[in-house]
């Protein structure tokens, strides 16, 4: 293949990825069909099935560079120890608040089509699943480190989900927001950093109560 053909086919490519974002965001994942993503794109829906397998292929293309990118960021944070524990877990919600905020327009795509239990591995072969299996278990061990040590690993569990459902409750009062993400960080940290602090508190007076 010549360098012009390839610099084409990355256009295609590029063309093909950004048309599926557009009508994902627009029409529903479940909705939108290969037809019309091709024709957004300007080729055929031949030319799409030459570098996407199907629908989930696009899925998965539009998704793993900023999911992975955001688990390094994570980990990143998790592994500064010069933090307290406490410190990590605000760092690492306000992390995964701002990067959905930031991409509000796909944070359904990104967590919610094709998903299953986050809170168990990925079968084989899902890919995507795995990388949110990964972020839901990275916020679960940044909550769990700042609590006493928890036997019951049902209840461990049925923390994580809770700070996980208090986390997508502040995203989802915002995605139609039309304020930028930095506006709204500007104006809300303090309080999405009180959210996390009460997550903390209620699941410690949990455990208190249990030990009473």
């Amino acid at each position: 293949m010549s360098h012009r053909q390839e610099m084409r086919s990355e256009e295609t490519k590029a063309a093909l990825l950004a048309a599926a974002a557009e009508l994902f965001s627009q029409k529903g994942f479940d909705t939108v069909t290969i037809r019309e993503i091709a024709k957004a794109a300007g080729c055929s829906h031949t030319t799409l099935y030459i570098y996407f397998k199907d629908k989930e292929a696009l899925l998965y293309e539009l998704s793993v560079n900023p999911l992975q990118s955001l688990q390094l960021q994570m980990e990143h944070v998790l592994c500064n120890h010069a933090l307290s524990h406490e410190e990590r877990l605000t760092k690492v919600s306000s992390q995964f608040i701002q990067f959905c905020l930031l991409h509000r327009t796909m944070y359904t795509l990104f967590f919610m089509v094709k998903a299953s239990r986050i809170d168990v591995e990925a079968q084989p072969g899902a890919e995507l699943q795995s990388l949110r299996t990964k972020l839901f278990e990275l916020l679960r061990t940044a909550l769990l480190s700042c609590l006493p040590d928890e036997k019951n690993e049902e209840r461990a569990l049925a923390f994580a989900r809770i700070y996980f459902y208090t986390l997508h409750g502040i995203i989802g009062t915002y995605t139609k927001s039309e304020e930028t993400m930095e506006q709204l960080m500007e104006r809300l940290a303090p309080t999405f950093e009180m959210s996390v602090e009460v997550v903390i508190k209620g699941c410690k007076q949990l455990m208190e109560k249990e030990r009473v």
